[in-house]
Protein backbone atom coordinates (compact mmCIF):
# COMPACT_ATOMS: atom_id res chain seq x y z
CA UNK A 1 0.00 0.00 0.00
CA UNK A 2 1.22 3.57 -0.68
CA UNK A 3 2.34 5.83 2.11
CA UNK A 4 3.03 9.38 2.13
CA UNK A 5 6.37 10.38 3.18
CA UNK A 6 7.39 13.94 4.51
CA UNK A 7 8.31 17.06 2.62
CA UNK A 8 11.33 16.45 1.13
CA UNK A 9 14.44 18.29 1.19
CA UNK A 10 15.11 18.23 -2.13
CA UNK A 11 13.49 18.58 -5.78
CA UNK A 12 13.60 15.16 -6.47
CA UNK A 13 11.44 14.33 -3.17
CA UNK A 14 9.15 17.77 -4.19
CA UNK A 15 8.35 15.97 -7.61
CA UNK A 16 7.21 13.09 -5.81
CA UNK A 17 5.33 14.24 -3.26
CA UNK A 18 3.38 16.60 -5.64
CA UNK A 19 2.80 13.74 -7.72
CA UNK A 20 1.22 12.00 -4.80
CA UNK A 21 -0.56 14.34 -4.06
CA UNK A 22 -1.78 15.10 -7.01
CA UNK A 23 -2.66 11.22 -7.78
CA UNK A 24 -4.23 10.22 -4.04
CA UNK A 25 -5.65 14.16 -3.30
CA UNK A 26 -8.73 15.74 -5.35
CA UNK A 27 -7.91 19.46 -4.73
CA UNK A 28 -10.84 21.05 -2.43
CA UNK A 29 -12.84 22.62 -5.59
CA UNK A 30 -13.17 19.76 -7.50
CA UNK A 31 -14.50 18.22 -3.74
CA UNK A 32 -16.93 20.53 -3.26
CA UNK A 33 -18.37 20.80 -6.83
CA UNK A 34 -18.62 16.64 -6.21
CA UNK A 35 -20.68 17.04 -3.13
CA UNK A 36 -23.05 19.71 -5.06
CA UNK A 37 -24.04 17.52 -7.36
CA UNK A 38 -24.36 15.04 -5.26
CA UNK A 39 -26.59 16.62 -3.33
CA UNK A 40 -28.80 18.17 -6.25
CA UNK A 41 -29.51 14.44 -7.66
CA UNK A 42 -32.94 13.32 -6.62
CA UNK A 43 -32.72 10.70 -3.80
CA UNK A 44 -33.20 7.01 -5.47
CA UNK A 45 -31.91 7.69 -8.37
CA UNK A 46 -28.95 6.39 -10.53
CA UNK A 47 -27.42 9.49 -10.76
CA UNK A 48 -27.26 9.98 -6.56
CA UNK A 49 -25.63 6.56 -6.45
CA UNK A 50 -23.06 7.16 -8.49
CA UNK A 51 -21.97 10.69 -6.77
CA UNK A 52 -21.94 8.73 -3.63
CA UNK A 53 -19.73 6.32 -5.07
CA UNK A 54 -17.09 8.68 -6.51
CA UNK A 55 -17.39 10.61 -3.08
CA UNK A 56 -16.55 7.46 -0.97
CA UNK A 57 -13.74 6.66 -3.58
CA UNK A 58 -12.26 9.76 -3.22
CA UNK A 59 -12.53 9.67 0.48
CA UNK A 60 -10.37 6.54 0.47
CA UNK A 61 -7.82 7.64 -1.80
CA UNK A 62 -7.05 10.71 0.80
CA UNK A 63 -7.11 8.37 3.58
CA UNK A 64 -5.34 5.40 1.82
CA UNK A 65 -2.77 7.77 -0.38
CA UNK A 66 -3.67 5.71 -3.30
CA UNK A 67 -4.39 6.85 -6.77
CA UNK A 68 -8.12 8.80 -6.72
CA UNK A 69 -8.76 6.44 -9.81
CA UNK A 70 -6.77 3.05 -11.67
CA UNK A 71 -6.07 5.00 -14.90
CA UNK A 72 -3.23 7.70 -13.78
CA UNK A 73 -3.56 8.89 -17.14
CA UNK A 74 -0.94 11.14 -19.18
CA UNK A 75 1.60 13.09 -17.37
CA UNK A 76 1.67 16.80 -18.31
CA UNK A 77 3.83 18.81 -16.03
CA UNK A 78 3.47 22.64 -16.03
CA UNK A 79 6.90 24.06 -14.68
CA UNK A 80 8.47 27.69 -13.98
CA UNK A 81 11.55 27.64 -13.14
CA UNK A 82 14.58 30.47 -11.94
CA UNK A 83 16.40 31.55 -14.68
CA UNK A 84 19.82 30.32 -14.53
CA UNK A 85 18.68 26.72 -14.03
CA UNK A 86 19.84 24.39 -16.50
CA UNK A 87 16.64 22.94 -17.87
CA UNK A 88 17.74 19.66 -18.72
CA UNK A 89 18.71 18.74 -15.39
CA UNK A 90 15.16 19.42 -14.63
CA UNK A 91 14.06 17.62 -16.80
CA UNK A 92 16.17 14.68 -16.04
CA UNK A 93 15.42 15.06 -12.23
CA UNK A 94 10.90 15.24 -13.13
CA UNK A 95 12.10 11.96 -15.32
CA UNK A 96 13.37 10.37 -12.20
CA UNK A 97 10.37 11.81 -10.22
CA UNK A 98 8.33 9.83 -12.14
CA UNK A 99 10.01 6.98 -12.29
CA UNK A 100 10.05 6.84 -8.16
CA UNK A 101 6.64 7.46 -7.98
CA UNK A 102 5.34 4.74 -10.17
CA UNK A 103 7.71 2.39 -8.34
CA UNK A 104 6.09 3.37 -4.76
CA UNK A 105 2.51 2.84 -6.24
CA UNK A 106 1.17 6.22 -7.32
CA UNK A 107 1.50 6.31 -10.56
CA UNK A 108 0.04 3.04 -12.69
CA UNK A 109 2.57 1.66 -15.24
CA UNK A 110 0.60 3.23 -18.13
CA UNK A 111 3.05 4.24 -20.96
CA UNK A 112 3.31 1.95 -23.66
CA UNK A 113 5.29 1.75 -27.26
CA UNK A 114 2.76 2.89 -30.20
CA UNK A 115 4.50 0.11 -32.42
CA UNK A 116 4.91 -2.69 -30.43
CA UNK A 117 2.97 -2.17 -27.30
CA UNK A 118 5.95 -3.27 -25.14
CA UNK A 119 4.92 -1.48 -21.03
CA UNK A 120 8.38 0.44 -20.04
CA UNK A 121 7.07 -0.10 -16.46
CA UNK A 122 8.41 3.14 -15.45
CA UNK A 123 5.85 5.87 -17.39
CA UNK A 124 9.19 6.90 -19.31
CA UNK A 125 9.64 7.14 -22.90
CA UNK A 126 9.08 9.36 -25.54
CA UNK A 127 6.39 11.85 -25.14
CA UNK A 128 6.49 10.27 -21.43
CA UNK A 129 6.14 12.78 -19.14
CA UNK A 130 5.28 15.05 -20.99
CA UNK A 131 7.27 18.59 -20.21
CA UNK A 132 6.52 22.20 -20.47
CA UNK A 133 9.42 23.93 -19.02
CA UNK A 134 9.35 28.01 -18.95
CA UNK A 135 12.03 30.13 -16.73
CA UNK A 136 11.34 32.79 -15.36
CA UNK A 137 12.35 35.87 -13.32
CA UNK A 138 11.29 34.74 -9.82
CA UNK A 139 13.62 32.79 -7.67
CA UNK A 140 11.55 29.77 -7.46
CA UNK A 141 9.65 27.01 -9.04
CA UNK A 142 6.05 26.80 -9.83
CA UNK A 143 5.40 23.81 -10.54
CA UNK A 144 2.19 22.37 -11.66
CA UNK A 145 0.61 18.54 -12.83
CA UNK A 146 -2.41 17.03 -14.30
CA UNK A 147 -2.75 13.68 -14.59
CA UNK A 148 -5.26 12.93 -17.68
CA UNK A 149 -6.46 9.67 -18.09
CA UNK A 150 -7.42 7.67 -20.99
CA UNK A 151 -11.40 7.53 -20.75
CA UNK A 152 -11.36 11.48 -20.82
CA UNK A 153 -8.73 12.35 -23.29
CA UNK A 154 -10.89 9.82 -25.76
CA UNK A 155 -13.72 12.19 -25.38
CA UNK A 156 -11.58 15.41 -26.33
CA UNK A 157 -12.30 17.09 -29.95
CA UNK A 158 -11.88 19.68 -31.86
CA UNK A 159 -14.07 21.54 -34.36
CA UNK A 160 -13.52 23.87 -37.14
CA UNK A 161 -15.26 26.88 -37.47
CA UNK A 162 -18.05 27.55 -39.71
CA UNK A 163 -19.81 24.25 -38.85
CA UNK A 164 -23.00 23.60 -41.13
CA UNK A 165 -24.36 20.59 -38.67
CA UNK A 166 -24.08 22.51 -35.82
CA UNK A 167 -25.18 26.21 -37.28
CA UNK A 168 -21.79 27.45 -36.09
CA UNK A 169 -20.42 30.31 -36.74
CA UNK A 170 -16.83 32.05 -36.03
CA UNK A 171 -18.33 33.70 -32.61
CA UNK A 172 -19.13 32.68 -29.39
CA UNK A 173 -22.30 31.45 -29.57
CA UNK A 174 -20.82 29.34 -32.08
CA UNK A 175 -17.96 28.26 -29.85
CA UNK A 176 -20.78 27.42 -26.92
CA UNK A 177 -22.24 24.95 -29.76
CA UNK A 178 -19.18 23.64 -29.93
CA UNK A 179 -19.30 23.04 -26.05
CA UNK A 180 -22.64 21.42 -25.97
CA UNK A 181 -21.77 19.10 -29.23
CA UNK A 182 -19.20 17.46 -27.45
CA UNK A 183 -20.76 17.27 -23.98
CA UNK A 184 -23.42 15.60 -25.54
CA UNK A 185 -21.38 13.16 -27.85
CA UNK A 186 -19.44 12.34 -24.68
CA UNK A 187 -22.31 10.86 -22.60
CA UNK A 188 -21.16 9.00 -19.85
CA UNK A 189 -18.12 7.31 -21.68
CA UNK A 190 -15.59 10.36 -20.07
CA UNK A 191 -16.73 9.56 -16.89
CA UNK A 192 -18.61 12.35 -15.97
CA UNK A 193 -19.25 14.98 -14.84
CA UNK A 194 -16.61 16.14 -16.24
CA UNK A 195 -14.71 19.77 -16.63
CA UNK A 196 -13.80 21.15 -20.15
CA UNK A 197 -11.23 22.95 -20.85
CA UNK A 198 -11.51 24.63 -24.03
CA UNK A 199 -9.62 27.27 -26.26
CA UNK A 200 -10.52 29.55 -29.12
CA UNK A 201 -8.52 29.80 -31.50
CA UNK A 202 -4.64 28.95 -32.25
CA UNK A 203 -3.80 26.25 -34.47
CA UNK A 204 -4.51 22.43 -34.02
CA UNK A 205 -1.93 21.71 -31.96
CA UNK A 206 -1.32 24.81 -29.71
CA UNK A 207 -5.17 24.66 -29.45
CA UNK A 208 -5.56 21.36 -27.45
CA UNK A 209 -2.41 22.46 -25.34
CA UNK A 210 -4.32 25.65 -24.45
CA UNK A 211 -7.09 23.93 -23.56
CA UNK A 212 -5.27 21.50 -21.35
CA UNK A 213 -4.28 24.23 -19.49
CA UNK A 214 -7.36 25.60 -18.39
CA UNK A 215 -7.92 22.57 -16.48
CA UNK A 216 -5.39 24.21 -14.27
CA UNK A 217 -7.51 27.10 -13.20
CA UNK A 218 -10.25 26.46 -9.78
CA UNK A 219 -13.76 25.96 -10.57
CA UNK A 220 -14.37 28.67 -8.44
CA UNK A 221 -12.17 31.24 -10.64
CA UNK A 222 -13.94 34.19 -13.01
CA UNK A 223 -12.22 34.67 -16.42
CA UNK A 224 -10.18 37.88 -16.32
CA UNK A 225 -12.45 38.49 -19.91
CA UNK A 226 -16.08 38.93 -19.83
CA UNK A 227 -16.80 38.20 -23.20
CA UNK A 228 -15.07 34.45 -21.96
CA UNK A 229 -16.71 34.75 -17.98
CA UNK A 230 -20.86 34.96 -19.71
CA UNK A 231 -19.59 31.84 -22.29
CA UNK A 232 -18.17 29.67 -19.62
CA UNK A 233 -21.69 29.88 -17.23
CA UNK A 234 -23.83 29.44 -20.47
CA UNK A 235 -21.75 26.70 -21.39
CA UNK A 236 -22.12 25.37 -18.04
CA UNK A 237 -25.78 26.38 -17.46
CA UNK A 238 -26.85 24.76 -20.51
CA UNK A 239 -24.67 21.74 -20.34
CA UNK A 240 -26.49 20.55 -17.21
CA UNK A 241 -29.68 21.21 -18.80
CA UNK A 242 -28.77 17.91 -21.31
CA UNK A 243 -29.98 15.66 -18.74
CA UNK A 244 -26.86 13.01 -19.26
CA UNK A 245 -26.01 13.06 -15.57
CA UNK A 246 -23.01 11.26 -13.94
CA UNK A 247 -21.80 8.69 -15.71
CA UNK A 248 -24.40 9.08 -18.26
CA UNK A 249 -27.23 7.46 -16.09
CA UNK A 250 -29.30 10.76 -16.15
CA UNK A 251 -29.42 13.99 -13.97
CA UNK A 252 -28.53 17.56 -13.69
CA UNK A 253 -24.93 16.86 -12.66
CA UNK A 254 -23.56 16.64 -16.14
CA UNK A 255 -20.59 19.16 -15.70
CA UNK A 256 -18.85 20.62 -12.59
CA UNK A 257 -17.11 23.61 -14.74
CA UNK A 258 -16.10 24.67 -18.43
CA UNK A 259 -12.95 27.22 -18.58
CA UNK A 260 -12.37 29.06 -22.11
CA UNK A 261 -9.04 30.52 -22.71
CA UNK A 262 -8.33 31.91 -26.40
CA UNK A 263 -5.32 31.72 -28.46
CA UNK A 264 -4.63 34.57 -31.72
CA UNK A 265 -5.33 32.77 -34.91
CA UNK A 266 -4.73 32.80 -39.15
CA UNK A 267 -7.51 34.38 -40.66
CA UNK A 268 -8.03 31.04 -42.52
CA UNK A 269 -8.66 29.04 -39.20
CA UNK A 270 -10.88 29.38 -36.40
CA UNK A 271 -10.89 25.85 -34.60
CA UNK A 272 -11.97 25.29 -31.12
CA UNK A 273 -10.65 22.45 -29.14
CA UNK A 274 -11.68 21.08 -26.34
CA UNK A 275 -10.08 18.63 -23.46
CA UNK A 276 -12.18 16.56 -21.70
CA UNK A 277 -11.72 16.17 -17.82
CA UNK A 278 -13.62 13.16 -16.00
CA UNK A 279 -14.71 14.22 -12.55
CA UNK A 280 -10.95 13.00 -11.12
CA UNK A 281 -10.01 15.96 -12.18
CA UNK A 282 -6.74 15.75 -11.16
CA UNK A 283 -4.31 18.30 -10.66
CA UNK A 284 -2.32 20.32 -8.27
CA UNK A 285 0.90 22.45 -7.89
CA UNK A 286 3.19 24.02 -5.27
CA UNK A 287 5.98 26.89 -4.99
CA UNK A 288 9.39 24.80 -4.35
CA UNK A 289 12.33 26.73 -3.27
CA UNK A 290 15.66 26.22 -4.63
CA UNK A 291 16.26 23.67 -1.90
CA UNK A 292 13.16 21.65 -2.11
CA UNK A 293 10.99 22.60 -0.13
CA UNK A 294 7.30 22.86 -0.18
CA UNK A 295 6.23 26.08 0.39
CA UNK A 296 2.88 26.44 -0.56
CA UNK A 297 0.20 24.38 -2.42
CA UNK A 298 -1.55 26.16 -4.72
CA UNK A 299 -5.30 23.82 -4.73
Amino acid sequence: MPKSKPKGTSLLDALVEIIRKTSCDLPKDISAAIERGHQAEPDGSRGKYAMQIILENIKMAREKSQPVCQDTGTILFFIKYPGGFDAEKLAGVATKAVREATKRGYLRQNSVDSLTGRNSGTNVGPGSPVLHLEPWRKNYFDIRLVLKGGGSENMSTQYSLPDTRLGAGRDLDGVCKCVLDATHKAQGRGCGPGVLGVCVGGDRGTGYMHAKEQLLRKLDDRNINPDLARIESECLRLGNRLGIGPMGFGGSTTLLGVKIGALNRLPASFFVSIAYMCWAERRQGARVEKNGRIKKWFY
